[in-house]
């Protein structure tokens, strides 16, 4: 299952298409995003991977998830490898928010694509399809590969964005008034994102981090990849597209 395979079966082992029941977010009230001034990029491996700390504040991540929460998780499953699917077991948000793509794209994310060129076209903004995942105890996302869209009008995704909305040291706030059994109060332990290689090596092991984005190129070039099994705690993920053209 590796990534040399780049005809039939790479497609067959792609992301499955999402199943088309975006909520409407013209009542929610999303956080307000803070322009973030000193982001820096850390490239993985001379690879066309990246992650960037605090592209979140914490309390930026957590509005998101209080958010999220408040809207209701649908499960999100798949037909299985036998099947021709990856592997999928996580629970599911969708959203078409053009205004909230635009304000994530320019509170910093769009100074990091300045130099970024693909075939000629330019980064322009983030697909306004946003999703936030969220992932339990038990829950994994298997090894896929993750598509290229067109948007119409010459626009393409070519990177995937992950922000995590929880991960690294989490410390149960003071008079908490959250039952004791509330597991999105523990501390993350597992749900790494890895990637690997055209012979199936390790190629990066990404540890979720509150607020830090990880952004990997997709379509043709994409690494096959995995989010691991959750084995405590409440893994929270925010996800959308850089759209060039």
């Amino acid at each position: 299952m590796g990534d040399a395979g780049t005809g039939t079966k790479r497609r067959k082992m792609g992301e499955r298409k999402e199943a088309n029941n975006s909520k409407k977010s013209a009542a929610t009230k999303w956080p307000n995003i803070k322009p973030k001034l000193n982001l820096q990029i850390h490239r993985l491996k001379d690879t066309d991977l990246f992650t960037v700390k605090n592209f979140f504040t914490s309390a930026e991540s957590r509005a998101f998830v209080k958010v999220a929460e408040s809207m209701g998780f649908a499960h999100q499953g798949s037909l299985g490898p036998l099947k021709g699917e990856a592997y999928r077991d996580n629970d599911r948000i969708s959203v078409n928010d053009p205004v909230l793509a635009d304000a994530i794209w320019e509170s910093g994310l769009s100074k990091l694509f300045t130099d970024i060129k693909i075939r000629g076209k330019v980064a322009v903004g983030l697909n306004p399809s946003i999703r936030f995942y969220r992932y339990k105890v038990g829950q994994r996302f298997g090894k896929h590969i993750d598509e290229s869209v067109s948007l119409g009008d010459g626009k393409r995704t070519h990177y995937t964005l992950l922000i995590y909305l929880s991960g690294g040291v989490k410390a149960k706030a003071k008079n908490d008034p959250s039952t004791p059994n509330d597991t999105s109060l523990e501390p993350l332990v597992g749900g790494e994102t890895v990637f690997y290689g055209s012979r199936n090596n390790l190629v990066a092991e990404v540890a979720p981090t509150e607020g830090m984005a990880l952004l990997h190129i997709h379509g043709d070039k994409c690494m096959l990849h995995e989010a691991q099994n959750v084995t405590k705690g409440v893994k929270y993920v925010f996800r959308s597209d850089v759209v060039f053209a």
